[in-house]
């Protein structure tokens, strides 16, 4: 038993081993570091957040350069068994492999950065981190409508950048088309119902109009793509009931619902104004008197008993 303890002990293998796990402290210890002086020297997000990740990542290649020069002479012996073990380790971690291919992906292929709103998996948010086997998400929707935040932290396995598509709402055009529609009462002035909703509509998302077709054009140089309308655009169809005006308009995509009241009030304040030549549409229900039933009963009660 000693004896075997002994060769344990002053085991070549057993020393290297040693050697590897104090490596493995150190290298810890000085990443750890590396992240505090990062947190306190850098002052904005991204850039502490990436230092961080850059940090991250020099650790493990660390580790695997120490591993490679610890066992350096022992890897031509060990190729055999790591060929056989990794076979059976690419079945059982199959998931994991994935996801980490997947990360790949992500980080060299621009799938999407931190920062940027996706869809992944059916799940939507704003991606605030990005590992080795997890993309982590603040989730927006759900019961929270107008893409708000609900407070839930949701992270979803790398590997699903290869099994379904991955929407990005902010890549290279983080603008969104958006509408609203609004209903006139016949009789009202067209022309004039046309020249207020436009003119609100230059009011509030002009600001992006610019900005947006930029993008846009920049977006037509990198890709096999028409060119569109990215100034506001009113459309009017007729129907039984009203005239439908539909206002289309490009706004950025974290500023929906802000965007949208702003159009709705300042929509319903050109109407008010108007002195009754528009005014909004609205359903009306007519409930009409159910007709009497005239019940006559014949026979005499008690008959036949």
């Amino acid at each position: 038993m000693e004896e075997s303890f002994k060769k344990i002990l002053f085991d070549p293998v057993t020393g290297k081993l040693v050697m590897l796990g104090l490596g493995f402290l150190v290298i810890a210890a000085g990443v750890h570091l590396l992240k505090r002086l990062v947190g306190r020297t850098l002052q904005t997000g991204d850039a502490r957040y990436r230092a961080r990740k850059f940090v991250t990542l020099f650790g493990y290649l660390a580790a695997l350069l120490l591993a490679s020069i610890v066992f350096s002479s022992k890897l031509g012996q060990l190729t055999v068994a790591f060929g056989v073990a990794g076979a059976g380790i690419a079945f059982a971690l199959q998931e994991v492999i994935a996801s980490v291919a997947g990360w790949g992906a992500v980080s060299f292929g621009g799938f999407y950065s931190p920062g940027d709103r996706v869809q992944l998996g059916g799940i939507k948010g704003d991606v605030i981190d990005i590992g080795i086997l997890r993309t982590t998400l603040m989730e927006c929707g759900q019961w929270v409508n107008a893409d708000l935040y609900n407070g839930r932290i949701v992270r979803v396995a790398n590997s699903f950048v290869f099994k379904e598509p991955v929407f990005n709402y902010s890549a290279d055009f983080p603008f969104l088309w958006d509408e609203i529609v609004i209903p006139v009462k016949y009789g009202s002035d067209r022309a004039l119902a046309r020249e207020l909703f436009l003119g609100v509509a230059h009011e509030v998302v002009g600001e992006f109009t610019q900005i947006a077709r930029n993008s846009w054009d920049e977006l037509v140089k990198k890709y096999l793509i028409e060119d569109a309308q990215v100034g506001p655009v009113l459309t009017m169809v007729a129907n039984d009931n009203w005239i439908e005006y539909t206002l289309r308009y490009v706004v950025d995509y974290k500023k929906r619902r802000s965007v949208k009241d702003r159009l709705f009030t300042g929509i319903l304040d050109r109407i008010d104004a108007s002195g009754g030549r528009v005014g909004l549409a609205s359903a009306t229900f007519h409930l009409v008197e159910a007709p009497v039933f005239d019940v006559r009963v014949t026979g005499t009660p008690g008959a036949g008993s």
